[in-house]
């Protein structure tokens, strides 16, 4: 009787406190997507739960736990490398989101020592493992680092960062070194002084043979040389791999690295590979979405979860609030790989033209770790976490 009597006491003092921190929040916002569950799945907060939203980058938390359903935390990318009878390198792109210059400074002394520093007659790279004509949507043909082109064989996120006064470039970045081709397209499309160009749309080979020159360049600097032409085509069939360099980072780290980023070619590069990886390649969109949609539909969500691509750029993403949220239930035990508040609250935003979102994990006193969903409209993002506060404190 006393338990039942504390079970009903303590009903009565939550219902106070539950239409108390949903008032709070509508006077925050009154039009806004807001939903908080318990670790049971109960409403703790819902807030115009009916409406789908567009989710910008919070769709990279489905993309994550897509990535982790397929690949696996300590999924490492590859990249291949080839050597024929008249010392011609040729390289096999694998999607590698992360060949930042560091890697290769790990990478071209491994090479080295396995193919010894007589000079390379010729680089040959190989990106055949993504189509020449794939195109992400919502990605347009622009000079921002934010509309990269994906390929299978990129260097630095498939950008340049460099400074630019008159007509002299130079890297800005002391792990970068210069280019030819880095130059020439500073030169063409970069702003004056500092900045950060993707790499031409029209052009993929651009980015492909940009990455062929960074790559010699950081042979150099381990010992190598390459002394004929840089160019691009296929590995002959005859040939087996020399040397594979598997990325230092495993998946999680690199998931770690998109939630805090918010990297949309990461994103994409991450979402093309899990296609691929349980259909076979060359990569596309369309077996990513396949494996998507069989992913949903094995978890009942199927009809709540529209996706067009990986990163959120796309306008046309379309989320249903319980939907994501039963994604947030699975993706629970790796919250830590989201960034973190002051008060302890995991988090991933999403920002576009109209569009600001908010979704992860609230800490709360009373209830610990729990998932949330925020979507606003509007230019701000301030009353996404205005919100996210009020939840932290109040529940």
């Amino acid at each position: 009787m006393r338990l039942l009597a504390f079970t009903f006491a303590l009903f009565l003092f939550s219902g106070p406190v539950l239409a108390g921190i949903k008032d709070k929040i509508a006077a925050v916002t009154s039009s806004g997507v807001v939903l908080v569950l318990d670790k049971e799945g109960d409403e703790l907060v819902a807030q115009n739960v009916d409406q789908d939203f567009v989710p910008a980058s919070v769709a990279k938390v489905v993309t994550a736990w897509l990535a982790l359903e397929v690949l696996g935390a300590d999924y490492r990318f590859k990249t291949h490398f080839y050597l024929d009878d008249n010392r011609v390198l040729y390289v096999r792109g694998g999607g590698d989101p992360f060949l930042v210059s560091e890697e290769l400074a790990m990478l071209a002394p491994e090479l080295v020592a396995v193919t010894g520093k007589e000079p390379f007659t010729g680089l040959v790279i190989d990106a055949s493992y993504y189509p020449a004509d794939l195109r992400i949507p919502g990605i347009e043909d622009t000079d921002e680092a934010y509309d990269a082109l994906n390929s299978a064989l990129a260097v630095n996120f498939n950008t340049i960062h460099a400074v630019r006064r008159g007509n002299a470039v130079r890297s800005a970045e002391k792990q970068t070194p210069i280019t030819p081709l880095a130059v020439s397209q500073f030169r063409e499309r970069g702003p004056k002084g500092r900045g950060r160009i993707s790499l031409a749309q029209e052009d993929p080979s651009v980015g492909v043979r940009y990455a062929g020159e960074l790559l010699a360049a950081f042979i150099e600097q381990a010992g190598g040389s390459v002394e004929g032409e840089i160019s691009i085509g296929s590995v002959p069939e005859n040939l087996a791999p020399v040397h594979v360099h598997h990325q230092s980072r495993p998946l999680s780290e690199i998931l770690t690295q998109l939630m805090l980023g918010s990297n949309n070619y990461i994103a994409n590069q991450i979402f093309l590979e899990i296609g691929a990886h349980r259909l076979g390649g060359p990569v596309s969109l369309e077996k990513s979405l396949k494996v998507a949609e069989t992913i949903f539909d094995q978890h009942d969500i199927a009809e709540a979860i529209e996706l067009k691509e990986g990163s959120g750029i796309s306008p046309d993403n379309r989320f249903s609030t319980y939907g994501l949220a039963k994604v947030l239930q699975q993706f629970a035990p790796h919250a830590e790989l989201l960034p973190k508040t002051r008060a302890g609250s995991r988090y991933k935003t999403g920002t576009i033209p109209g569009v600001r979102t908010l979704a992860g994990y609230a800490n709360t006193s009373k209830h610990g770790l729990v998932p949330f969903v925020i979507s606003l409209g509007g230019n701000t993002g301030k009353t996404r976490f205005r919100v996210l506060r009020t939840i932290e404190r109040g529940l």
